[in-house]
Order: structure tokens, then C-alpha cells, then sequence
């Protein structure tokens, strides 16, 4: 009798907490839905063939094509100079570091505490190191190496976690098999780690497209493809920054962000692609 008692009193506050669930889920599906909609609604009928292909900017055409290689370069940039740091470092602190380190704490709560700063303040550190100190200006290799600082701390700490992931039976099995460090770590641990090491270079594609205040302060906003890696440039993002300032290019702006909108989940889902292709041909070898 006191079991049923107890199952029913608990059975409003099951209810009540579901109804939150549930509510909170619905809540943002159409937040969700909204943006994307009004986003859409306003973007779509302002897109033009001059604004998508037209290869360099004019006042007439604004063309948007000169910021979307400048993305693609700044994204290959970044993840190549942050990727193999990120992924490395995670690698030591998992598998060789001791386990309960003072060091890898440090790191850890290092990596935590950078994630957590807004990107605003990487800006003004590429601003004063990149542009004021070593004199190389409003440039693409500033803005690249800026972002690359600051998606470090994410990759490092998704590849970590990916890495905790694994049970330590796949570590002593490869032990067991006479199997060496190196040899274990990428061919038994990384290829089920895979998953979790893409979502958070996933992550960081996401935030380097999207980054707008970072890249004002240290790539600049000209409006071309540049020549070299000292040349100032401009992303999609500070592009869209750039015609809502200048209060004339409105409808523009709602154009390049669904030209942004639809880049960022082609990006996810073939990212996605890839891990799930290079997770199965590793577990096929």
C-alpha cells in the first residue's frame, strides 16, 4: 500500500516534468523553424545572378561570390593550422599523460576556461599581436591564425572526450595482442573515436563560418579574393556585417544569410559524409 501511495503522488510531478519537457522541446522547434522561415522569406526573392556569381564586387551588383571563397580559404586555413594541434595534444593528455596529472589538469582547465571566452576578445589578441605587433595588417593569415586559436580549445576538448570514450578493454586487448603504443592508439582507438572527433571539427567549421567579430579586427572587410596571405579580405559573415552597417544593401544582406544558412548544413552533412565513410573503412581494415 505505502508503494502505491508513493507511485501516485509521484505521478503528478512525472507529469508536470514531461509537460516542461515537452514544452521546452516545442518552444524551440519554433524558434528553430521561425528564423529559418523568416530567413527564407526575406532572403530567397533577393537572390540574384549577379550576387551569387559575379566574380568581383561592385556597388551595382554586390556580389557576395568573392566571400565565399574567401570562407572556404579561411575555413581551410584555420582547421589546418588547429586540427592536428587540437587532435595531438588530445591524444597525449588522454593516452600518455598519467592518469590524475597535475599538468593535464592545468591544461584541461585552460582549454575550458578559452572555449568559454567570447570571440570579440580573440579579435582584440589578433588585433594587438597579428596587426599592431608583428606589423602584418588587416590580412588573411591574421584572421586565419586568430581562428584557429580560437577553435583550438574545442577540438581539443572533443577529441578528449572521444578519446575517453573508448572502453580501456580496447587499450588492453591491443596490449594483450602485443600491439605498441602507437600503434594501438590510431589503429584501435582513434577509429571508433572518429564520430566524436568530427563532431567537434563539425563544430568548429560551424563557428569559423559564422565568426563575424574576430575576423573585423584582424582580416578586414575588403570586399575581394585576396592574392596572398597578406591581403585583406572578407567572409560571408562579415559581409552580411557590412551591408547591414552601410544601411543600403538590406535586402542583400537577408540574401547572403540564406546563402550562409544553406552553406553551414551543406558543410555539417558532408562532414557527417565523411566521418561515417572513414569510421566504416577503418573498421572494415
Amino acid at each position: 500500500m505505502k508503494y502505491k501511495r508513493q507511485s501516485r503522488s509521484r505521478k503528478p510531478f512525472s507529469l508536470l516534468v514531461r509537460l516542461i519537457v515537452t514544452g521546452s522541446a516545442a518552444v524551440t522547434a519554433i524558434i528553430l523553424v521561425s528564423m529559418i522561415g523568416y530567413i527564407l522569406y526575406h532572403g530567397i526573392p533577393n537572390l540574384t545572378m549577379k550576387g551569387l556569381f559575379d566574380w568581383r564586387y561592385t556597388s551595382q551588383n554586390v556580389s557576395m561570390m568573392p566571400a565565399i571563397i574567401n570562407t572556404a580559404i579561411m575555413t581551410f586555413l584555420s582547421l589546418t593550422l588547429a586540427v592536428p594541434i587540437g587532435v595531438f595534444a588530445a591524444i597525449y593528455l588522454v593516452e600518455y599523460a598519467k592518469r590524475g596529472n597535475k599538468f593535464v589538469k592545468v591544461i584541461r582547465t585552460a582549454a575550458e576556461t578559452l572555449a568559454a571566452i567570447p570571440s570579440i576578445v580573440y579579435g582584440l589578441f589578433g588585433y594587438i599581436l597579428f596587426v599592431i605587433t608583428l606589423k602584418w595588417g588587416y590580412t588573411l593569415l591574421s584572421g586565419a591564425i586568430t581562428l584557429a586559436v580560437m577553435i583550438l580549445p574545442l577540438i581539443m576538448r572533443t577529441t578528449e572526450e572521444a578519446l575517453m570514450s573508448v572502453p580501456d578493454s580496447y587499450r588492453e586487448g591491443s596490449f594483450g595482442l602485443g600491439a605498441g603504443k602507437l600503434r594501438t592508439v590510431f589503429r584501435i582507438i582513434i577509429p571508433p573515436a572518429m564520430p566524436g572527433i568530427a563532431g567537434g571539427i563539425i563544430l568548429a567549421i560551424g563557428r569559423i563560418v559564422g565568426e563575424s567579430a574576430a575576423l573585423i579586427f584582424t582580416a578586414g572587410t575588403n570586399p575581394a579574393v585576396p592574392d596572398s596571405l597578406f591581403a585583406s579580405t572578407r567572409t560571408l559573415s562579415v559581409h552580411m556585417y557590412a551591408l547591414l552597417t552601410e544601411g543600403l544593401y538590406e535586402e542583400q544582406a537577408y540574401a547572403t544569410a540564406v546563402v550562409l544558412l544553406v552553406l553551414v548544413i551543406g558543410i555539417n552533412s558532408l562532414s557527417k559524409h565523411v566521418a561515417g565513410r572513414f569510421t566504416n573503412v577503418k573498421r572494415g581494415g
